[in-house]
Parts: structure tokens; sequence; C-alpha cells
């Protein structure tokens, strides 16, 4: 329980952090404020939108290797000296993958304790990039299946693709506020009788902005989510040429008899790297990873 009071305290700080230094940029561009008495300026509200949904996907980006060492009590093993023969084969397997995949730096490889069979690859640059697994994956994946799992991985690494969604993450971003505001002061200046000068209070322009928010932002969830799965269909291929095709798909099939597996101490954080997430009906369009059984499928017709 301190442990994730800890982790949601440490989250609360850092995303506070970066809308105060976000702030302190947009005073400094001199873009205190997008309305005016005749309306909207629009370049205005394009940076101020551009500031925040790129700032903060980037800010993450940043830090997003050493937040999940924090969050997700990652331990990093040392090269040089590897506690166990298990660290040792995992630390040689990732580095063979990488060196495979022609990565120029070998990434940081680290352990969490999970029993959940999970991995994910983070990290702000190819060079700079983080692989960790659970013990969970490492004890009940027999060694290809291990395999697959990380050429998975260590091909979003070589593929880019953190940076890639940071960066289709910061464009949604960006036009869910630009459209949420200007709809927001449309439907105020809607409401604005003709007696009014004024219009609507700041507090009901403010829920009206946040009730297209999260109508505007469903919808980038989705484009998002699009994307993200679309990635990983490249990623299984990636870890198909990497470990070889019948790897890959075992490591697929291994996952499908855990996906019964939840690890309530590390939930919240293992939501964005959980790697056997099923949605049905509409719910799969907000799904990050495809069915498992899609991705077994889409490996088959592999030449």
């Amino acid at each position: 329980m301190f442990n994730m009071t800890k982790r949601v305290l440490l989250f609360v700080l850092v995303n506070f952090l970066i809308i105060l230094m976000l702030s302190f940029v947009l005073r400094i561009l001199g873009v205190d404020s997008y309305l005016y008495e005749y309306g909207i300026n629009y370049e205005s509200l394009l940076i101020f939108c551009a500031v925040f949904g790129f700032g903060g996907a980037l800010i993450s980006l940043a830090l997003s290797r050493v937040m999940a060492k924090w969050m997700m009590g990652v331990r990093v093993i040392n090269p040089e000296r590897p506690g166990t023969s298990m660290e040792r084969d995992l630390l040689q397997l990732v580095y063979r993958l990488a060196q495979k995949a022609r990565l120029s730096v070998m990434p940081e490889v680290g352990i969490y304790d999970s029993p959940e069979v999970n991995a994910f690859a983070t990290g702000p640059t190819k060079s700079k990039a983080l692989v960790a697994v659970s013990a969970g994956l490492l004890q009940q994946m027999d060694s290809n299946s291990v395999e697959g799992v990380l050429a998975h991985e260590i091909s979003h690494v070589s593929n880019g693709d953190m940076v890639t969604m940071t960066l289709v993450q910061g464009v949604v971003n960006t036009f869910v506020m630009f459209f949420a505001r200007v709809a927001a002061w449309t439907v105020a200046q809607a409401m604005r009788s003709r007696d009014d000068d004024e219009g609507p209070s700041f507090m009901v322009q403010y829920l009206l902005v946040f009730v297209f928010e999260i109508f505007f932002g469903l919808l980038g969830m989705i484009a998002v989510a699009f994307f993200s799965r679309w990635r990983e269909f490249r990623a299984d291929s990636g870890g198909a040429r990497l470990a070889g095709k019948e790897k890959m798909i075992g490591a697929l099939q291994s996952l499908k008899q855990t996906t019964e597996m939840i690890d309530t101490q590390h939930a919240p954080s293992l939501a964005a790297f959980k790697i056997n997430n099923k949605r049905a009906g509409l719910w799969a369009l907000f799904a990050s990873h495809p069915d498992l059984d899609t991705r077994i499928a889409a490996l088959r017709k592999m030449a």
C-alpha cells in the first residue's frame, strides 16, 4: 500500500512540475491568453495547445526510462557483474538480439517483481533504451518464448517506436486541446443573450472545455490506439526476423495462457506496458495491442 501511494504521489508531483514548466515557457513566448474581446486568436491558441500537447508528451518521453524504474521498481542488471546466471543469460540474450537489430548502443536490461507475464521497452532514444521483463515471465516461459518476447521489444527499440508514438500523441494532444477550446467558445457565444455582453461565466466556459476535451480526447485515443496496434504488428514482424517466426508465435501462444493473471500491486503502472490486453466490441477500438489470435494469424502469413 505504501509503495502504491508513493507511486501515485510521484506521478502527481511530476505532472505538476511539467505543467508549471510549460506555463513558464508560454509566459516567455508571450502566449498568456488566446481569448480577446473580438474572439479567439487562433495563432496564440495553436501555440498554447502545441506547447502543452507536445511539451507534456516529450517531457514524459525524456523521463520514461527513469519513471519506469521508479514506478515499476525495475532492477537494472549490471553488465559487468550480473548477480545470477539467469541475469547473465538474460543480458546476453538481449545483447545478441540488439546486435542483430544493428543497435549501436546496447539497451539497459532490467527485471521487476511481478507475477504477470509481461515485458516492455521504453526510453527517449534508441541509444538510451530500457528493456525490462517481469519475474513472472522468466519463471513461466521457456527459453524460446522468452527470446520471442525480447525480440519483439528490441524491435520496438530498433523501429524507434517510443519516439514515433510520442510524436503521434503530441499531435493528438494538440488538436484535442485546440478543437475543444474552439468548440467551447462557439457554444459559449451561442449561449450569450443580446443583453448580456459578458456571456457565460468562467466556470461554465471551463466546464464546456472539459466536456469537449473528453469528447475529442476519446476520438484521439481511438486514433492513437489504431497506430499503436499497427506498431505492434510491425514489432511482431521484426521480432520474427530477429528470433525466428516459430519462436515469436510460441511467445504469443504462451501469453494466451496467462491472460487471466493480474498483478494488483503494479496494475496502474502496467496499463501502459500491457502485452496481452484483450478488448471486445467497441472497446477494441481503444486497445493498444491487437488480439493475440490476430497477431498469431498475421505471423503465420509471413513468408
